[in-house]
């Protein structure tokens, strides 16, 4: 792309990005939190009790926050980081993929775990939906050095 100037790109298409951005952020964090703090909360969900069951929700915790990465990195700039914007939206994407198919897979005589997951798997298109909008968004806009 030929480079504009930056007074004629609209500012608030790379602020919309960023909002849209955030807030996937910020569920993302928020639950991760949520599950580090309270595991006992969460793990009869997946059918885990126990120390185990805690830590292992807690492990999960610390993976949502691995996993946000990129996720931050788009959000300071989805023009700059466009890599890192279309590599959330890979990650994001194989979670629904991978979550659905898991969730299929299940025996019917799981109901609680089966339920724990489609929250996760509508959680998840939820957020990848705004990444998809935000890359909508801000996919024309150039980079001005």
């Amino acid at each position: 792309m030929t480079p504009v100037n930056s007074d004629t790109q609209p500012k608030w298409k790379l602020w919309a990005g960023k909002i849209l951005i955030a807030i996937v952020v910020f569920l993302n964090l928020q639950a991760a939190v949520y599950f580090l703090l309270q595991p006992g909360d969460y793990a009869p969900g997946f059918e885990l009790s126990g120390v185990a069951g805690n830590a292992m929700i807690q492990g999960i915790g610390l993976l949502f926050i691995m996993w946000n990465v990129p996720y931050i990195v788009a959000l300071v700039n989805p023009v700059k980081h466009r890599l890192s914007l279309i590599e959330a939206i890979c990650m994001q994407t194989i979670g629904v993929l991978g979550e659905t198919t898991l969730r299929y897979l299940l025996p019917a005589n799981h109901a609680m775990l089966s339920a724990s997951v489609s929250r996760f798997m509508l959680f998840d298109a939820g957020d990848l939906l705004l990444l998809l909008l935000a890359w909508i968004i801000t996919r024309r806009l150039v980079l001005i050095k």
